[in-house]
């Protein structure tokens, strides 16, 4: 493939306009073709930005792309991705992978007939720091157990604290839950049952994790905390002592970057599997729909 990537984005909202657009726009492999938003006005205005078409409905972005990159709802991503991946649609996901496990394992099952490459927009799998980090836990072994903090207040106001989704009840654990849980996750083994899972009435959920490695771990998530900067931390133990990861330090633009050309690469390859592939997403829906089941 020497021709640049015709990338289409669907949904114009915020973090389509800070990630999504200006990534891909400035992204030497790909070329940002098309937007299409059920919200004609704010596709045209972003579109209008990158010199992009705007399509007039879905079916008519999906004919003038090689790949999608979705910023819509969890709900909405399900449906749409389906039909994207059957039409043999590359996919830039969003998390959760769907509204639903059902939802989300039609996705599955669509980009595996269809062998296109999706990925999962995990931000914090493509930092260098946490890569770094991950990868020394790998070498040392020996980790019993962790426990995780993610705490900000992303919902008490800005641009994301106005979308209606994550303003519902399960809309702090849906939006940073599959982040904290990948992390976990990809520190102690895959998580294979949910222990316990509470939400109180200041929106704050704790959680308890077996692994498949024999560990445990522990997870405390709200978005309605009023800390600047956000506190995001995990600590891991065992046999060697402990490991920490704590803050950001690389920008979303740029682990965005790293993504696009990871994904650029698969395509280009051929390959379909990656740390943060479908089978990912899937997980990780599962492992969201026991937290709310063991929280009812």
């Amino acid at each position: 493939m020497s021709e640049a990537l015709r990338v289409g984005i669907v949904g114009a909202g915020p973090w389509a306009r800070r990630v999504h657009a200006p990534g891909l726009h400035a992204h030497p492999g790909m070329r940002l073709a098309a937007v299409w938003s059920r919200r004609p006005d704010s596709a045209k205005s972003l579109a209008y930005q990158y010199d992009a078409d705007v399509a007039d409905d879905y079916d008519s972005l999906l004919s003038a792309v090689d790949a999608v990159a979705f910023a819509v709802p969890p709900a909405v991503q399900g449906e749409l991705a389906v039909r994207a991946a059957r039409e043999g649609k590359h996919l830039v996901l969003e998390k959760p992978l769907a509204g639903d496990v059902p939802a989300a394992e039609a996705v599955a099952t669509a980009v595996r007939q269809s062998g296109v490459a999706a990925l999962l927009m995990l931000t914090r799998r493509f930092a260098p720091e946490v890569r770094d980090w991950l990868t020394g836990l790998g070498h040392l072994g020996g980790w019993t157990g962790g426990t995780a903090q993610w705490l900000a207040g992303g919902l008490l106001a800005g641009d994301y604290a106005a979308t209606p989704w994550r303003q519902e009840r399960t809309g702090a654990l849906l939006d940073a839950g599959p982040h904290a849980l990948d992390l976990l996750d990809a520190a102690l083994g895959r998580i294979n049952r949910v222990h316990h899972a509470r939400r109180d009435k200041s929106d704050t959920w704790q959680m308890a994790f077996e692994h498949a490695s024999g560990a445990s771990s522990t997870l405390t998530l709200s978005l309605r905390v009023p800390v600047q900067p956000a506190l995001i931390e995990f600590t891991l133990y065992g046999t060697n002592g402990k490991s920490q990861l704590t803050g950001r330090r690389t920008a979303a633009h740029e682990c965005y970057a790293q993504l696009l050309d990871e994904f650029l690469a698969m395509i280009r390859s051929g390959r379909t599997a990656h740390p943060c592939d479908i089978r990912r997403g899937l997980h990780l829906q599962r492992v969201l729909d026991g937290v709310q089941r063991a929280a009812n």
